[in-house]
């Protein structure tokens, strides 16, 4: 009875390292490593957004409407006049924020904006580095012929400027 359970514990052990063994495997890949800093990196842009929208643009904007502050736009669902969103909301009325919903629209299409350039950029980059490694890569498409020094095509076995002939080991390249 006691082997059996040993033998069990063992199987149990064999099936949890597997399981933490791919678990494991899974964590380690680029894939999940590169999105869980880009979640950490946007998180610390999506602040430096915040603070351009509300600390400059809607400042900004503002002005351009007359000193409205956006964050006080907003409806009372309720009886009663009042000034400020704090004041109706210390008040018990509900409200509409819409003031701060623009504001938090504004925010995203701020921050999709950024992210279209980043990509945009990123994109640009390795199509760059892409048409390089292909023009790197790529077989030369001439030779030059060892009697007069003319290009010639690649697979040429006679030289249309000189009308040698050209050993077909013949790899003099540009």
């Amino acid at each position: 009875m006691a082997r059996k359970a040993a033998d069990d514990m063992k199987k149990l052990r064999k099936k949890g390292g597997r399981f933490f063994g791919e678990f494991r495997t899974f964590i380690a890949r680029g894939n999940v490593i590169d999105l869980a800093v880009g979640v950490i990196i946007g998180g610390a842009f999506q602040k430096i957004v915040n603070s351009l929208v509300n600390d400059i643009v809607m400042p900004l904007i503002s002005l351009l409407t007359g000193g409205v502050d956006f964050n006080n736009w907003f409806l009372a669902l309720g009886e009663g006049d009042f000034a400020t969103v704090e004041e109706a909301q210390a008040a018990g009325v509900a409200t509409l924020n819409f003031g701060t919903f623009l504001s938090t629209a504004l925010d995203f299409l701020i921050m999709a904006f950024v992210i279209f350039l980043f990509i945009k950029g990123i994109n640009a980059l390795s199509e760059k580095l892409k048409r390089e490694k292909q023009t790197e890569s790529a077989p030369p498409a001439v030779k030059k012929c060892p009697y007069c020094l003319s290009e010639i095509d690649i697979a040429a076995t006679r030289c249309p400027h000189c009308t040698s002939h050209i050993p077909v080991d013949t790899q003099v390249k540009e």
